[in-house]
């Protein structure tokens, strides 16, 4: 019978000795090398053998006992239990391997592949990034400090799915305020960015088999999302005014949906028209059909406040389009708040959907934050990085010029978060995008985001990073963009 821990212990590593002792153990017992009804050694001798204390054996033994590993006979010791017996019966070669992803599983799965959002810190020209430095984390601190007692022993409990009320009441004002958009502060439902909001409004909106338009080229979160849930993503090309709608309409009738980015589109930084967006909500209402508005950067428009273009969902005859806001761009993505504005009857089940999925937000956060707006501070802070951000992106648009001999001129927007310089049709950007990487530089390419669009290009994000970083990083980016110009 082979010996339990055979192997002593290792006093260097980081991990505890009485973890060591316990993980050696349940590895002998799940391979088999300790069989169901063998007798462990005495504490005393086990300990001896392995060089460390007994009260170290002791613990090892009774995380086992209490996971049913093991089982202590009265007067008799300790025994690995017959539960494991069916887990270690079969010859490991023969054990079956497990049953693979759905169908639906593989579509997710391929998709986020193609997409695959980086896990690492920061670092240019990586898009959708803020600027999380300067972030009032100090104030931010304060505001947390300043919760009574009862306040925090309140938010400690289960909470209201549908989020904080003094919360939803701030954004229902904000999105007057900034975005145009009158709503009841009943109508927003918190939840944890834009990515849970539209997840929300596939899981309800939508059965099986149905039709989405969906932006071509466009954010691949939203069509594995929608795939997630059964539905099909019916890509629709774009023009200087946004999602072609009326082509959808002929060539997708069927559809139930449609998912847009109108104030920035992402990843091409055009804006819907007026007459575009009247299109869409026409469309909507003849087909009975809903508009999902993905705004996820509309706060950073750079022209003076008669100048912003407001929300699709402010326009007349919006009442079949949900708004889905984040404060990931506004704030910071740490933070995992956002929302979706959603009609009066539909409140209810968007509320018991988010209960399932992971029962409210943190009742800190959400009441911080409803704080934050509410004093004004996020009106403070917007002003301050719409300034930085403007000024970030003069330096990225000089920056990268110099760098590439004048080959890449990148043209100015008045709104967003990152600049796309568009390539020749053909152009292999995932090539030049992977020599960016390798030289520290995270450059997207467009095709990344495209269904059957043949545009080609690379996305540049500015709003995250520094002069200095923004300097460093054009000068690797211009010497292989001027070679691909």
């Amino acid at each position: 019978m082979p010996r339990p821990g055979a192997n002593r212990a290792h006093r260097s590593t980081a991990t505890t000795l009485r973890q060591q002792v316990y993980e050696q153990l349940r590895r002998a017992i799940e391979q088999g090398s300790l069989r169901a009804g063998t007798r462990l050694p005495p504490s005393r001798e086990h300990a001896s053998s392995l060089g460390v204390s007994r009260n170290t054996v002791l613990w090892a033994v009774q995380r086992l006992q209490a996971e049913g590993y093991v089982e202590a006979r009265v007067g008799d010791g300790t025994y690995v239990s017959q539960a494991v017996a069916a887990t270690s019966a079969a010859p490991q070669g023969l054990v079956a391997p497990p049953r693979g992803l759905s169908r639906r599983g593989q579509l997710i799965a391929d998709t986020a592949a193609r997409w695959r959002p980086p896990l690492a810190a920061a670092k240019a020209f990586r898009i959708g990034a803020p600027e999380v430095a300067t972030f009032p984390f100090v104030l931010w601190d304060r505001l947390t400090r300043q919760a009574s007692a009862r306040q925090r022993v309140d938010r400690a409990q289960y909470l209201d799915p549908a989020g904080d009320p003094d919360l939803r009441q701030a954004v229902a004002q904000w999105l007057w305020a900034s975005r145009g958009i009158r709503c009841d502060a009943a109508q927003v439902v918190v939840c944890s960015g834009s990515q849970q909001g539209i997840d929300l409004i596939a899981r309800l909106l939508l059965d099986v088999g149905d039709e989405v338009l969906v932006e071509d080229p466009g954010y691949p979160g939203i069509r594995a999302s929608l795939l997630g849930h059964g539905a099909l993503a019916r890509p629709v090309g774009m023009d200087a005014d946004g999602m072609r709608i009326d082509e959808a309409a002929t060539r997708w009738p069927a559809a139930r949906m449609a998912v847009v980015t109108p104030t920035h589109q992402f990843p091409t930084g055009v804006g819907m028209g007026l007459v575009r967006r009247q299109a869409l909500l026409q469309w909507a209402r003849a087909h009975d059909a809903w508009v999902v508005e993905d705004d996820y950067d509309g706060e950073f428009q750079y022209g003076s406040n008669t100048q912003r273009v407001p929300a699709l969902c402010s326009l007349p005859g919006s009442e079949r389009v949900l708004y889905v806001g984040t404060f990931s761009k506004t704030l910071h993505p740490g933070l995992r708040l956002g929302f979706v504005v959603v009609p009066p009857a539909l409140v209810e089940a968007f509320a018991m959907a988010r209960a399932i999925t992971d029962r409210h937000a943190p009742g800190d956060a959400q009441a911080v934050l409803a704080r934050f707006i509410a004093e004004g501070h996020l009106l403070r802070h917007l002003r301050h990085m719409r300034e930085l951000y403007l000024q970030r992106q003069q330096v990225l648009i000089s920056a990268l010029a110099d760098a590439s001999d004048g080959a890449v001129q990148l043209w100015p927007s008045d709104r967003g978060m990152h600049l796309l310089h568009e390539g020749a049709p053909g152009t292999d950007d995932e090539a030049i995008s992977r020599k960016a990487l390798a030289a520290g530089v995270m450059l997207a390419p467009l095709s990344r985001y495209a269904m059957q669009s043949p545009r080609r290009g690379w996305l540049l994000g500015y709003a995250g990073y520094d002069t200095p970083e923004i300097l460093e990083a054009a000068r690797v980016v211009g010497a292989l963009l001027r070679g691909a110009a």
